[in-house]
């Protein structure tokens, strides 16, 4: 499955593959590895409210900003996971969090398939990365907030998201 436009990188259409999810589909399984080359899949990462906010690369600003805002928001979330998701290496994204002690966020690749991103419908077809987009999924696997940013370039409404995860 393929959405024309879903989404725009600088103003430019891009192709998103994958399905277009709402608040209370079941959350899609997926297969990704962490910065420790472990496997990571819907299933794994369960037991709690999870926040998985995808970005396109950590080596730009936005991603590089919204990873930071979730690693401050995970250190006061007792009950509430967050998984950052993005085609970055495992090592790029270790790098990363010891670059900044960020330590409150979990980080996901999914280079390897691609199955978050066509899982999920955040994988751009064109670029093969992820488009921004955030999900709330609760402990029984239900989606409870979804946003897909439509321009790529633009910050998630970071207040929705989180509101979501605590409701």
């Amino acid at each position: 499955m393929e959405r024309q436009g879903a989404t725009t990188l600088q103003g430019n259409p891009m192709t998103l593959v994958g399905p277009e999810l709402k608040a209370g589909d079941p959350a899609p399984e997926f297969h990704v590895i962490d910065s420790s080359l472990k496997p990571v899949s819907l299933e794994s990462t369960g037991g709690k409210t999870r926040i998985f906010s995808v970005v396109p690369s950590l080596d730009t600003p936005v991603c590089d900003a919204q990873t930071r805002r979730f690693n401050e928001e995970a250190g006061k979330l007792a009950d509430v996971d967050i998984y950052t998701v993005s085609m970055d290496l495992p090592f790029a994204q270790k790098r990363f969090c010891n670059s900044f002690a960020l330590d409150n966020v979990k980080m996901l690749s999914d280079h390897r398939d691609a199955s978050f991103g066509s899982s999920y419908g955040t994988l751009i077809k064109e670029l093969r990365i992820l488009s921004r987009a955030i999900f709330v999924v609760d402990p029984e696997n239900r989606i409870k907030y979804v946003e897909y940013v439509p321009e790529v370039a633009d910050f998630p409404n970071y207040e929705a998201a989180l509101e979501a995860a605590k409701s």
